[in-house]
């Protein structure tokens, strides 16, 4: 238990000092459906340490209207990392981990990296491209998608 306060202790202004930030992120996945089935939207809101940020996303896998229990929302850990920067662009390298609400295949796991262009100290834009991994307990899936996100940074004033 010492050893976890003391941790803590170290780690706190690192903590404070950190950055929150808010993401829109549309996609189009890369395989076969209707617009609907290939359209997902998810919304992410995170803290960002230097190189590296967490986010929490809400999401829906698609837009496909569908009668039956099954759904397409869900909620997801994104650890992300800036891996090279130059200038105003940025490489950035995203593996999340997630869980899609009432889904046969309700375990997700995504692997992106995406070109980011930071406008300003409160706006970046992100062009990226990956993959979810869909799993169950009788099937899995994937999917490829492209997509671009909106991200405004919340600057702290305190640093």
């Amino acid at each position: 238990m010492k050893k976890w306060l003391l941790a803590l202790i170290i780690l706190l202004p690192h903590i404070l000092r950190a950055q929150y930030y808010c993401s829109v992120m549309p996609a189009f996945y890369t395989g076969l459906g209707s617009v609907a089935q290939r359209t997902t939207f998810d919304v992410e809101v995170g803290k960002q340490w230097d190189a590296f940020s967490l986010g929490l996303e809400l999401g829906k896998t698609n837009f496909e209207a569908n009668g039956h229990r099954d759904t397409t929302f869900y909620t997801e850990i994104r650890p992300n990392l800036n891996v090279f920067q130059q200038g105003k662009f940025t490489n950035t390298l995203t593996i999340g981990l997630g869980y899609i609400f009432n889904a046969h295949q309700n375990f997700l796991t995504e692997f992106t990296t995406g070109i980011e262009y930071s406008f300003n100290k409160n706006y970046a834009f992100n062009l990226y491209y990956g993959t979810y991994y869909f799993g169950g307990k009788e099937s899995s899936s994937n999917q490829n998608f492209i997509g671009m996100s909106v991200t405004y940074f919340f600057v702290n004033r305190k640093s």
